[in-house]
């Protein structure tokens, strides 16, 4: 009798609280029949174990929906909006994965075909039992050899995750908001995000028949300019400088102005105009030349690259380094390649027989080329880059698209081995012919 009398009064209490209230007992929605079932059924004792677990859940709900509330209100930086991440060149894997082949070759990121020194392999297999240490932090050894190699002081080098991290350090050594870079265009897309980052501003100075005009650059230097990057041999274009222009625009240069001289394919040069920028280094407090073991050493699966200036550069980029940025097996095979000459030279002049057999070949093709310095080849198609890469894509040949560099009828493409340069020039006949009718 008495469990049917609370249930009996609970139900009236709760039915005379909706009359109270002018409401009638919502039964049409799961809110209100809830809103009616937790009012009743706090009076029946019967009825606790399930009111309670359900004003748990209701609770979690809440917390949860209160926690997206929050993360909704973090707000991003408003730099990022300027910002366009970097999109690399698509690994072999992925595009035999996607396309269900196998051999693809890779003439998109400038890597070298011969692979790195088997010294370097060597080196990393030595260096495999002690991966439970932390790396020199201070790259010493690396440093040491480096600096005979050179003909400078350990003190003028700094090391990096990659030259790319240099220039990221860069930023945020000597960047404020507001404040300006200088870089050519087309040119390594890094400079842009370097100061973006820092909230300064890219100026850009159009290329002149595919070269950096310096002395239009000089003309741009304002009291904002606090970097100037000079990529040389340029990317995407294989062009050079000479050490007369760059010697021009140092004499224009403001003392608190730094130049940046990125040599990324410095070693496949073979001008003698070219600069000689260590000796630039050397004699000035305003100039870092930029090097990787990324290229020609064959080393850009470790990401290791470095910097030579003065010793107060190097401090000021050592501040903003992070610790033991440079993993210890890039240390030990960046090391080993230094020895091998003989690795070196075989790279340089594979790099010299495939420049010299794609260029006759684009000649042969009435194809427009830039004559390189580099690596690769900056080379119009006549045709939309897309298009061409989706074709070339599907005979298992990856190269560069030209219109991220406000070239769209042009690719780059890396010099490969022999066979894959013949390979190559095969597919891009057989696909000029389908685009073209």
């Amino acid at each position: 009798m008495v469990n049917i009398y609370i249930p009996y009064h609970g139900l009236l209490f709760s039915l005379f609280r909706c009359s109270v209230k002018k409401r009638e007992p919502n039964f049409s929605s799961r809110a209100g029949f809830g809103r009616f079932f937790v009012e009743t059924a706090f009076l029946f004792p019967a009825f606790w174990p399930c009111f309670f677990a359900l004003r748990k859940q209701y609770l979690n709900k809440i917390l949860l929906q209160k926690g997206l509330e929050s993360m909704k209100k973090i707000t991003r930086r408003s730099c990022l909006e300027k910002i366009t991440p970097y999109v690399p060149g698509k690994p072999v894997e992925e595009v035999e994965r996607e396309l269900g082949i196998s051999g693809v070759i890779k003439m998109a990121s400038n890597e070298n075909p011969m692979g790195p020194s088997p010294l370097a392999l060597q080196a990393i297999e030595k260096h495999l039992h002690r991966l439970h240490f932390y790396p020199d932090g201070n790259c010493y050894y690396l440093k040491q050899e480096l600096a005979p190699f050179l003909g400078v002081k350990s003190g003028n080098i700094v090391v990096g995750n990659g030259a790319d991290e240099l220039i990221t350090l860069l930023g945020a050594a000597y960047l404020e908001p507001g404040d300006e870079i200088l870089v050519g265009h087309p040119s390594f897309s890094e400079y842009d995000f370097s100061a973006r980052l820092m909230e300064a501003e890219p100026r850009r100075v159009p290329l002149h028949e595919h070269r950096f005009d310096l002395k239009a650059m000089a003309k741009e230097i304002n009291p904002r300019t606090r970097l100037v990057f000079l990529c040389n041999p340029n990317n995407p274009t294989g062009t050079t400088v000479t050490h007369a222009e760059v010697e021009g625009l140092l004499q224009e240069l403001p003392p608190e102005v730094l130049l940046v001289m990125d040599e990324a394919y410095c070693e496949y040069v073979d001008e003698e105009s070219y600069p000689r920028s260590l000796e630039l280094a050397k004699g000035r407090e305003n100039v870092l030349v930029l090097r990787t073991f990324s290229k020609i050493y064959g080393l850009a699966g470790l990401r290791i690259g470095y910097g030579v200036g003065s010793e107060e550069i190097i401090k000021d980029l050592n501040t903003v380094r992070e610790p033991f940025n440079v993993n210890a097996l890039a240390q030990a095979a960046a090391r080993a390649a230094l020895e091998d000459r003989e690795h070196f030279q075989a790279g340089f002049e594979a790099n010299a027989e495939g420049k010299k057999f794609l260029q006759e070949e684009f000649e042969r093709m009435a194809l427009s080329y830039v004559p390189t310095q580099a690596n690769f080849i900056f080379v119009d198609t006549g045709v939309d880059s897309r298009a061409l890469f989706q074709e070339l894509l599907q005979r298992g040949v990856i190269v560069r698209t030209g219109d991220i560099f406000g070239f769209p009828t042009f690719i780059r493409v890396t010099i490969g081995t022999r066979e894959q340069n013949r390979y190559f020039i095969k597919c891009l006949e057989e696909v000029l012919k389908e685009l073209s009718k």
